[in-house]
């Protein structure tokens, strides 16, 4: 079979369970799609041959949970803590600024910043999620779109049955598009009552849709659900039949024992923000104990205005370091279970793991390779720690989504960043104008 793409790299990091890195592969694409892994001495044929003697081929990263229009509010209301960030100053900006355009605008300018890095798919929880789609469309960027649920009203929406049935017709429009994954998002038990948490499990059940809440973010959460309640957030949802094997749960920063047998239990997920949580203070997730008990764990940025950056290298770089300091163990999350975290991990907690996550004949050809051979990579022991604990990101040199080129030679083919930087600048002066 004639493939239509041949990458040569000097490493192939294919991220299946055994979490090898191999040399002297080849991965041979056709149709989008991953058709062949062989040894470099391979005479398999293809259209196009593209030798990377000194990079690295691994999946591109999935960044399991983000919001990003939020981009367009980077930097604007920092080192405050989370109440006082959302309530005093991003709530009442998105209430004035977010419309289809800042959305789409946002978003395209995010889908950037992910591609340069080495993010192949993202998860995304925010309001106008037809122009989510359309900007990763536009882009060619793989998305799972989580439309926000919540009790009161918004710019988008004025109760929760109203955003549950745009979240439908917006996946209804575009579900026929490969590149697109569409749930359902319900913001955080503190912001949506038992009634729609139940409608949103049916209709997860019933409609096959990956589901994702905010978590257990912050010690006050708990603490108000214990009071308000008698129970702990996840308790209660797991009470009223909420908890499955489709839910991902974000940031999970403040986690007793009882919560992880309710985790294992339920097969629920946990999506990991380490950078976000430690700029807001709201807490640490214990990932080694997450990960000895078994629970699935995935990566995500969060928004850009809580990070302030969506490069999921260095989120998994933070993830590393910190696991290790929680746990009091230098050994806790490895750099290969944090490659994994960042592509498979992110894969299984969207539900998409059968498709893209991994190098594997069959799946997706969403990849990235990487530079290994400049300064900060040297002497390189091991491509994967290199990978994990350098500013490997910086290196990122290709990117590949279903196949197709979006990265090439460290340049956007599909955007413009002149252009973007533009865009970014308008609305800077639009929302400060000082």
């Amino acid at each position: 079979m004639t493939a239509q793409l041949r990458i040569n790299p000097r490493w192939l990091l294919p991220m299946t369970p055994e979490m090898p890195v191999l040399e002297q592969q080849s991965v041979f694409i056709a149709d989008g799609h991953i058709v062949a892994i062989e040894d470099a001495s391979s005479t398999r044929t293809a259209e196009q041959v593209i030798d990377l003697p000194d990079q690295a081929l691994l999946p591109g990263y999935i960044n399991a949970h983000g919001h990003a229009a939020m981009t367009l509010f980077r930097g604007m209301a920092d080192d405050l803590p989370l109440m006082t960030w959302l309530q005093d100053h991003i709530w009442p900006a998105e209430g004035k600024w977010v419309d289809t355009d800042f959305v789409r605008q946002g978003t395209e300018l995010a889908i950037a910043e992910m591609i340069s890095t080495g993010t192949t798919t993202f998860a995304d929880m925010y309001f106008y999620p037809q122009a989510v789609a359309d900007a990763a469309l536009h882009c060619g960027m793989r998305a799972v779109i989580f439309t926000p649920i919540l009790d009161f009203p918004t710019n988008y929406a004025q109760s929760a049955n109203d955003y549950i049935q745009k979240a439908l017709l917006t996946r209804d429009h575009y579900k026929h598009q490969p590149l697109l994954t569409f749930g359902l998002g319900p913001h955080a038990p503190y912001t949506v009552s038992d009634s729609p948490l139940r409608q949103i499990r049916i209709l997860a059940d019933e409609l096959d849709l990956p589901v994702q809440i905010h978590l257990h973010e912050t010690a006050f959460e708990v603490e108000d659900s214990l009071n308000k309640l008698g129970k702990r957030p996840l308790k209660r949802l797991a009470d009223i039949g909420f908890l499955t094997e489709r839910v991902s749960c974000v940031h999970m920063t403040q986690i007793d024992d009882e919560d992880i047998t309710l985790l294992q239990r339920t097969g629920a997920s946990v999506v990991h923000c380490p950078e976000s949580n430690l700029k807001l203070a709201s807490g640490f997730c214990p990932v080694d104990r997450l990960q000895q008990a078994g629970v699935r764990i995935a990566l995500g940025t969060d928004g850009a205005a809580s990070n302030n950056d969506l490069d999921l290298q260095g989120e998994m770089k933070t993830a590393a370091l910190l696991a290790k300091a929680v746990a009091s163990n230098a050994a806790a999350l490895p750099a290969r279970e944090a490659l994994y975290m960042a592509t498979m991990g992110g894969a299984r907690a969207l539900g998409i793991n059968e498709r893209t996550g991994s190098i594997e004949v069959g799946k997706l050809a969403d990849l990235q390779a990487v530079d290994l051979s400049q300064l900060p990579q040297q002497p390189l022991y091991d491509p994967a720690s290199q990978l994990v604990y350098t500013s490997s990101s910086r290196q990122v040199r290709h990117v590949w989504i279903g196949g197709q080129h979006l990265l090439d030679n460290g340049r956007l083919t599909r955007q413009d960043p002149e252009r973007l930087t533009e865009i970014a600048r308008l609305w800077q002066t639009r929302i400060r104008p000082n």
